[in-house]
């Protein structure tokens, strides 16, 4: 995304930053098993790497926010402008 002249005269040039969390990391952990969020991830191709399963948990595609609906609310408010479209490759968790 590409920030705005509004971003710089309505919300001190920052736009969004990622899609946010509808779940906390505690309740990921409570609610998705970190081998089957490996096995999710994997099968879309992206290379997963965790400290351990728990902390994997916290990266449940689930866990956040629909990033197109994100993207499209700060474009319609004009404080962004999409630029290109990236696919995950690889998640580290520590």
């Amino acid at each position: 995304m590409l920030g705005t002249q509004t971003a710089m005269e309505e919300v001190f040039g920052s736009t969004v930053h990622g899609a946010g969390r509808v779940l906390s990391r505690a309740a990921a952990k409570r609610k998705f098993w970190g081998g089957q969020v490996q096995k999710w991830l994997q099968e879309k191709g992206i290379i997963v790497d965790a400290v351990s399963k728990a902390v994997l948990a916290e990266e449940a595609p689930s866990a956040y926010k629909d990033l197109d609906e994100v993207v499209n609310a700060a474009v319609g408010s004009g404080i962004a402008k999409k630029a290109v479209k990236m696919k995950p490759l690889v998640v580290w968790k520590g």
